[in-house]
């Protein structure tokens, strides 16, 4: 294994750049804002997260303010939404028709799940917990897989500070879902229940091992971890370094995409990997955490940082020619929640909610 890459100390500059009263812009030109494209309620919800994980360094003080506004902006977009979050929202406050897309909806319910689990603030908890309840039928009814996988996520921290009948029953439901969608036979040479890998592929692969670990369910754990390993394997490269798969996707009867290789998939692939190690204390997957930061830091296909963490920044990317160099919402985020888990990672701890107590599934698992 390379050498582990250094840690940096939390800095919410450019968050502080990106983010003004109503929520933080999801783009950029450079690194500057860009205005024209507003906000989205999957940033925000990031965002919120990012908040969660930086009071632990910086104390519920610095990051109070921020998070009550990320907290406010969901209410409002499940207002406007009449039961469903909204996504996008300009800068001068009015909404996007349109119900947002099932991945936004995961994301807001994570969001407010973990919100529930970590913030110090009655209040704030309490206010997360009834948008979650208020959200909670319709998100429970999502497809997707990512989509189903965030809200199995969300359903899974707020248990842990505020479990109810209603919760139980959704996470219950998602989690017999989402384990019969990747019930595709063993050993398949394609093991993945889509036609092609998109993006934020360990997303899923987390929440099977939680929820398994969660529920007593050695099937689910160990499929995810399987499906792991097939993640892990196919992105690294011969040189030990991670390689996602680039945004040209991966096709079963196609060699993967390389380029342009995002944020997110680095960040996924680290939680997940961190989800394994705290089921299985394998050093593998000690491993694989270490080698998606790196990616971050110059473990990459070109060598080069993907992150600017003097600044709390990350590139939208990495390209056959080096790095996008906007500086987006989505990327920068996912530098923040990688950083902030590999240094509890490291110290021995886990950076999301405290670990699961074991809740037995029905027989449907």
């Amino acid at each position: 294994m390379h050498e582990p890459r250094p840690l940096h100390p939390v800095t919410r500059e450019y968050l502080d750049v990106l983010s003004d009263e109503v929520g933080i812009m999801q783009h950029a030109k450079g690194s500057r804002p860009d205005p024209a494209h507003g906000y989205c309620t999957d940033d925000v919800a990031r965002a919120l997260q990012v908040d969660l994980l930086h009071q632990r360094e910086l104390g519920w003080g610095a990051v109070e303010a921020s998070a009550w506004r990320y907290v406010r902006f969901l209410d409002e977009a499940l207002k406007s939404g009449a039961g469903r979050f909204l996504n996008f929202r300009r800068v001068g406050g009015s909404w996007h028709e349109g119900t947002g897309s099932e991945d936004c909806q995961g994301r807001a319910m994570l969001a407010l799940g973990e919100t529930m689990a970590l913030a110090p603030d009655d209040d704030l908890v309490g206010f997360a917990a009834a948008l979650f309840s208020q959200a909670l039928p319709a998100a429970q009814g999502v497809w997707a897989i990512r989509a189903q996988a965030s809200v199995l996520l969300g359903c899974d921290a707020a248990m842990q500070s505020m479990p109810n009948e209603a919760t139980e029953r959704a996470y219950g439901l998602l989690a017999a879902r989402l384990s019969s969608t990747f019930d595709v036979r063993p050993g398949s040479a394609w093991p993945w229940p889509e036609s092609r890998l998109t993006y934020e592929n360990a997303l899923p692969v987390r929440a099977l091992i939680v929820a398994g670990r969660s529920f007593d369910s050695r099937p689910m754990i160990d499929r995810g971890l399987e499906l792991l390993d097939w993640l892990i394997d196919a992105q690294t490269a011969p040189t030990g370094h991670l390689s996602p798969i680039g945004n040209g996707w991966w096709s079963r009867d196609r060699d993967k995409s390389q380029f342009d290789q995002q944020p997110i998939e680095a960040t996924a692939l680290l939680l997940a990997a961190e989800s394994a190690y705290l089921v299985t204390e394998h050093a593998k997957y000690r491993t694989a955490v270490e080698q998606a930061y790196a990616w971050f830091l110059g473990g990459n296909d070109r060598g080069v940082h993907v992150a600017v963490p003097e600044r709390g920044a990350g590139f939208d990317g990495l390209t056959p020619r080096g790095v996008n160099t906007n500086q987006g919402a989505e990327s920068t985020l996912m530098w923040l929640v990688a950083s902030e888990h590999v240094r509890a990672f490291r110290e021995g701890e886990s950076a999301g909610a405290a670990a699961p107590g074991s809740r037995r599934l029905a027989a449907t698992l």
